[in-house]
């Protein structure tokens, strides 16, 4: 079921029947040194990626992104890594992490390298902060997050404070002065408004072109929080470039992670992909789908004996790739993948409480 081509001294997990354990060999082998990422060129082998989260089970808005990302790199006969994004303590979930590859096997979703756990991988997120340190880019944070909401609103597209770059030109005296009350979180500096490098444009396999310009919709933003704990736009952006992942599908909540995300890979030198956001399963009420309510949970669904083939079907359904009711493999879909499908399926899917009855 998961096919196994380790790269860079990765062993082999034992696997039984459709269980894939883990145990700590499979923990991180990949190289933490730039030197050694690998970029990806053009007309080299797709890359994509799981990236989960182990804050709880799965559910289907989860389960739905992942069909995508997988249809995606298979339907371009690429390879899947699949790594554990567990950097938050809260989410260094064993038991949980084990779900997760169990609901993913159950659906048919075999991956090529992996599990990797970020929370084994600070060396490499700190040898990135090192670099940007040594380009003069960052600085100690030391606002709160009161202080954050009372200064600016929300970025409209996904909640995004705009930093008014309080802390900016601290000067070292005024820097080690704070730094005895309170441990500062870092943020790295975007270019001024007015200059062209603060502008990102890229073109999403779903959504089309976009552009953003850092220093109005975002403004310099964190690295590393004030508690140690590496922020998520450089943990992803560090991985995606030392795995070699060249090809990003995700739910559309991250879109607007898109321009912070490419601003770090070309600071550190990593080849940018290719991004892809695909619709959000949502409540009728608009809310997305969480974990912690245990919304359409995979867990609940699969005690129901509803069995993959049916869900599988059910998820392509929701945007063109399968008839109503029809009940197909994950791998019997991959013939039908086309980024144009997806492209006609923009708008979130709204999932009530007949979703699994048709």
């Amino acid at each position: 079921m998961h096919r196994t081509h380790p790269r860079d001294g990765a062993r082999k997990e034992p696997t039984t029947g459709n269980d894939f354990f883990i145990t700590p060999e499979r923990y991180d082998t990949i190289p933490h040194k730039s030197s050694e990422k690998g970029l990806p060129v053009k007309g080299q082998q797709v890359v994509g990626r799981f990236a989960p989260t182990p804050s709880g089970r799965m559910h289907l808005g989860n389960a739905f992104s992942y069909l995508m990302a997988w249809l995606a790199t298979r339907a371009s006969g690429g390879r899947m890594v699949l790594r554990i994004e567990d950097l938050d303590p809260r989410a260094q979930n064993r038991e949980a992490a084990q779900l997760i590859l169990d609901d993913l096997a159950w659906l048919g979703l075999d991956w090529d390298e992996g599990p990797y756990f970020q929370s084994r991988r600070a060396d490499a997120y700190a040898e990135a902060i090192s670099r940007l340190d040594a380009m003069g880019l960052t600085y100690p944070c030391f606002c709160t997050r009161s202080e954050l909401h009372a200064a600016t609103a929300p970025h409209a597209s996904d909640g995004t404070y705009v930093y008014q770059g309080a802390c900016r030109d601290l000067t070292r005296a005024e820097a080690a002065r704070r730094a005895l009350a309170r441990p500062p979180a870092t943020r790295v500096r975007v270019p001024d408004e007015s200059d062209p490098a603060s502008t990102v444009r890229f073109t999403d396999l779903v959504y089309g072109p976009r552009e953003e310009n850092l220093a109005r919709e975002c403004g310099d933003f964190l690295v590393r929080r004030s508690d140690g704990i590496v922020a998520y736009q450089l943990a992803v952006v560090v991985d995606d470039g030392l795995m070699g992942v060249n090809q990003v599908v995700r739910g559309n909540d991250l879109l607007g992670s898109v321009a912070r995300q490419t601003y770090l890979h070309r600071l550190l030198g990593y080849a940018v992909p290719s991004f892809a956001h695909v619709p959000l399963f949502v409540t009728p009420d608009g809310r997305r789908l969480s974990k912690r309510d245990r919304d359409l949970d995979l867990g609940v669904i699969r005690e129901r004996e509803q069995g993959p083939e049916r869900i599988i079907g059910i998820l392509a359904h929701a945007v063109g790739l399968a008839e109503k009711n029809e009940h197909i493999s994950a791998d019997k879909l991959v013939s039908r993948f086309a980024w144009e499908t997806l492209a006609n399926q923009r708008e979130n899917i709204v999932v009530d409480g007949n979703f699994l009855r048709s």
